[in-house]
């Protein structure tokens, strides 16, 4: 049995799609800034070879990081939309998806970014101090540069990561890729060539960005 298809439909309705994939973009770009910010803090708190730090504070970033990595995505997100009203907080779909993209990236940026502290010589963080270095420069300066240079690789990976994984905040009408796809399925009961369209989309941003990324981190950090 062939199957016909028609992409006509779904094409006419490009105005969504491109919405779509406008919003797709803007919540990995957020979402990737403030969750490697969120990442860099985190590592920095919970890395063994950068001095002591409060117990309380390890514990609580390592709580936020397990917590986070051991429960899935859109579990998370919806305990932001659907489980924080409960307590009189109530987010928009869209500010709900933003920040559990920012949740969950900084915790895994975190381990990675932290692998990176960790295989810093000891030696060349003493030179540092020995420099003079407050231990702020010397994190920004002499620390933090050549972890993520090593760590890079993983890092783009994790990113790619949680923009795919934005194709689950359609579940609560951010709209974003999937949610453009599954509204033009419903209006022209072409739901075959709508995932095709968007799957063809998703890919083509991954690609991209991937390139990007790497552009940026050979730029911008193997480069220095």
């Amino acid at each position: 049995m062939l199957i016909a298809l028609d992409f006509s439909a779904v094409l006419a309705s490009w105005p969504l799609l491109v919405r779509g994939v406008v919003w797709t973009i803007a919540l990995t770009i957020v979402g990737t800034v403030l969750g490697l910010l969120l990442g860099t803090v985190c590592a920095w708190a919970r890395a063994r070879n950068l001095g002591h730090r409060p117990t309380a504070l390890r514990w609580a970033v390592a709580s936020y990081v397990e917590l986070v990595r051991n429960t899935p995505f859109i579990v998370q997100l919806f305990f932001l939309f659907f489980g924080l009203p409960a307590l009189g907080l109530k987010l928009s779909p869209e500010f709900a998806s933003v920040l559990a993209m920012v949740i969950n990236l900084g915790a895994y940026s975190a381990e990675i970014i932290r692998a990176g502290i960790e295989a810093t010589p000891r030696g060349q963080i003493e030179a540092a101090h020995s420099l003079a270095l407050t231990p702020g420069q010397t994190f920004r300066r002499v620390v933090l540069p050549p972890a993520l240079q090593k760590v890079w690789p993983a890092m783009v990976s994790q990113i790619i990561i949680v923009m795919l994984g934005s194709a689950v905040c359609g579940q609560i009408s951010t709209p974003e890729l999937s949610y453009a796809a599954n509204l033009i399925s419903s209006n022209t009961f072409r739901a075959f060539e709508a995932f095709i369209l968007a799957t063809a989309v998703y890919l083509v941003l991954s690609m991209l960005t991937r390139r990007l990324l790497m552009w940026v981190g050979a730029r911008f950090l193997v480069g220095r």
